[in-house]
């Protein structure tokens, strides 16, 4: 694991990070009036990414050097929330982010105000604009805490500093109150929990914040991801320890890797088969223009799949858009790689392959440190990495290593590039078929398969086309459908398993080579995203057992082979009615058992006839209308939209039930047939 010389920063550092390191720019009004620029979106994604920026405020103290613990909790807005927050505007949840690192700085600022008080309300203010205080940082302008603090209704702030609890709170970015010495018993009695362990810490912070409603359409976060965000960064930070503690959910987890990301790789490829041992590498690239050293350490493992998995991230932050570091390490990988097969001779006469014949099968975690002065992202997101210097720090760190790693384990080398060729030889094989769909492909007149039944509309934005499997309830959609804008494609039975096929198999399989002419932007190297004809694309399959099956195949095949199409929200799944409930004149659909017994309790209180129940086995037993009413008319029906809020878990779901390895299938539905409701 990567390690910065503590020895020569510890006492330096703590002693100048202070008061006059805190640099003011601008004030906070901008992050309410334009929330996304800061934090991504007001969803349940930029939700989230309140609780990353704090969380990764006390990363930032471990990567200093200060601090080996860090608490997330999720629990309830306490009584000062309450009494802070503007009328409708306290969320039902809250999130306290405990370390014990320095504490942030109170003395008094340049400005006149607490230096507390302007890192939590002021943009652009921060220690990290200043080399001495924090040689490697996610955060980068100063805005995590203070945005983070403007799209809050409610915020408290802990620091312990010199044997003292100072105390601010705040409601939308504003101080409610100046910057106080607390006791010990009023920490205990405002948050229970995190005190628990903060009391016994030299130096510490407690920062609570509770989400503003009227910033974001929910403000309810989600176990699942605080449990994943939570594992990421133990992951990373090799011997630092976390805990999740979820009050809301009834769950408390620990999480500590000794290993790191040779951890993550492991657990990365726990259902696949892996090809070789875990390949580490942990070392420093000085630049020699300007003296200053970057941090690389990258574990990758190949392993039998056909997917790629490259987890990036700089200073802990996650990078999923990649940058540079990601574009150095793609280069040095095929150039070892190409180095090591013509130099062992492997290739055969003209034979070659490409960077992303290379990436097949392979799980990787690359993991960046820099000066957090330095770092230059697109975004505040911190999406991808803009760092002209990280390229080549990358390059010549993995290509060194893993030069040597291949020389020293020759039979692993081998493995590797026959793996590599034969990724190769199917990319050629495919390249007809693909070129085939390309031409088939042309949207005007008779190129579009025979059995689409197109919309009237040309605008992809305002165009939708429904899957739906048999000619039945293909021919019953065509019928109830709004020509103007909605596009039917019906399917032939189940279609291909595509978990574990590779692009020429795909296109070899007719439907799918149909379905993606119909949508008009092409597979593998031809997709553009910009051609797609429809930016809904509704998966609609009978609300019974072999229905969910198909959907299944339906989202594995778009997210292993058009997976933009996902990332961009243009996948949906129709949900039908489970029952019709008729009684006199009139009807009700319902989707659920629970809404069933809600509506059948309904009914009975004000009429007293015959109530007939029918169960929808399929959409082929509903009339034209019927379909229309409940599933396809934008007025009453219900589409679930399709996300993907973890990557790595979304690829180990689908390669759990998917795949060609039992044991993982297994254990998923021996873990969770006690949910499961049976239709008999």
């Amino acid at each position: 694991m990567l390690q910065y010389d503590k020895t020569n920063i510890s006492m330096s550092a703590a002693a100048k990070y202070d008061a006059k390191q805190i640099k003011l720019l601008q004030g906070l009004e901008p992050v309410r009036k334009r929330p996304g620029m800061y934090i991504g979106s007001t969803d349940t994604k930029g939700l989230h990414h309140l609780a990353k920026e704090i969380l990764d405020n006390s990363v930032d103290e471990a990567i200093a050097g200060f601090g080996k613990k860090i608490q997330l909790i999720r629990t309830t807005p306490n009584e000062v929330h309450q009494k802070l927050s503007p009328k409708g505007a306290l969320g039902n949840e809250a999130i306290i982010v405990v370390d014990n690192g320095r504490g942030i700085p109170t003395g008094k600022h340049e400005s006149g105000l607490s230096a507390m008080e302007v890192v939590m309300t002021k943009l652009h203010a921060g220690g990290k604009f200043e080399e001495t205080a924090y040689q490697a940082s996610g955060g980068l302008h100063g805005v995590g805490s203070s945005a983070v603090n403007a799209v809050s209704s409610a915020m408290q702030v802990i620091s312990k500093r010199d044997d003292k609890y100072h105390y601010q709170t705040y409601s939308q970015g504003i101080p409610k109150s100046k910057v106080k010495v607390i006791s010990e018993s009023e920490v205990k009695e405002l948050f229970p929990t995190a005190s628990k362990e903060f009391v016994n810490y030299q130096t510490g912070t407690i920062v609570c914040f509770v989400p503003d409603t009227t910033i974001f359409s929910t403000t309810d976060f989600n176990q699942n991801v605080l449990t994943q965000v939570t594992k990421d960064r133990a992951y990373l930070m090799a011997g630092l320890y976390f805990e999740f503690i979820d009050l809301i959910g009834n769950d408390h987890q620990h999480f500590y890797f000794e290993n790191g990301i040779r951890s993550l790789v492991t657990h990365i490829n726990m259902t696949r088969k892996p090809l070789h041992e875990v390949f580490h590498t942990d070392k420093f690239w000085k630049d020699e223009e300007t003296g200053k050293q970057i941090g690389v350490e990258v574990a990758l493992q190949y392993n039998d799949s056909f997917n790629v998995k490259v987890d990036s991230y700089v200073n802990v932050i996650s990078t999923p858009d990649g940058g540079t570091h990601i574009n150095g390490f793609r280069t040095a990988l095929s150039k070892v790689l190409r180095d090591y097969a013509e130099k062992n001779e492997i290739l055969k006469t003209g034979e070659s392959f490409t960077i992303d014949d290379s990436m097949e099968g392979l799980t990787a975690v690359v993991f960046v440190k820099m000066s957090a002065n330095d770092l230059q992202f697109e975004s505040q997101t911190k999406a991808k990495l803009n760092n002209a210097e990280a390229q080549p720090a990358v390059y010549y760190v993995v290509k060194n290593a893993f030069t040597t790693f291949l020389e020293e384990n020759p039979k692993i080398g081998r493995t590797i590039v026959n793996k590599i060729l034969l990724a190769s030889r199917a990319r050629l094989a495919a390249r007809a078929a693909k070129d085939a769909v390309v031409r088939k492909g042309v949207l005007e007149g008779s190129s579009l398969p025979g059995k689409l039944a197109d919309c009237q509309s040309r605008k992809a934005e305002e165009a939708e086309i429904y899957i739906v499997e048999g000619d039945s309830a293909g021919g019953t959609a065509k019928q109830g459908r709004d020509r103007k804008f909605q596009a039917i494609f019906p399917l032939r039975g189940k279609i291909l398993n595509t978990e574990r096929a590779r692009l020429d198999r795909v296109v070899a399989f007719e439907e799918l080579k149909n379905l993606v002419i119909a949508l008009g932007a092409g597979i593998g190297e031809t997709f553009d995203i910009s051609n797609l004809r429809y930016h809904r694309i509704i998966l609609m399959n009978d609300a019974d057992v072999d229905g969910e099956h198909i959907t299944t195949l339906g989202l594995t095949f778009f997210f292993r082979h058009l997976p933009e199409v996902v990332k961009q929200g243009y996948l949906y799944v129709a949900v039908p009615p489970l029952y019709k409930l008729t009684y006199g004149k009139n009807e009700a659909y319902v989707y659920t058992e629970d809404a069933k017994e809600a509506k059948l309790k309904e009914i009975n209180k004000t009429y007293k006839g015959v109530l007939k129940t029918q169960r929808y086995k399929g959409l082929g037993e509903m009339n034209a209308v019927q379909l229309w009413d409940t599933t396809m008319n934008p007025e009453t029906r219900i589409l679930k939209k399709i996300t993907i809020a973890d990557a790595e878990i979304a690829d180990q779901t689908f390669s759990d039930l998917m795949g060609d390895d039992v044991a993982p299938r297994k254990k998923f539905i021996q873990k969770q047939a006690q949910f499961a409701k049976i239709d008999i």
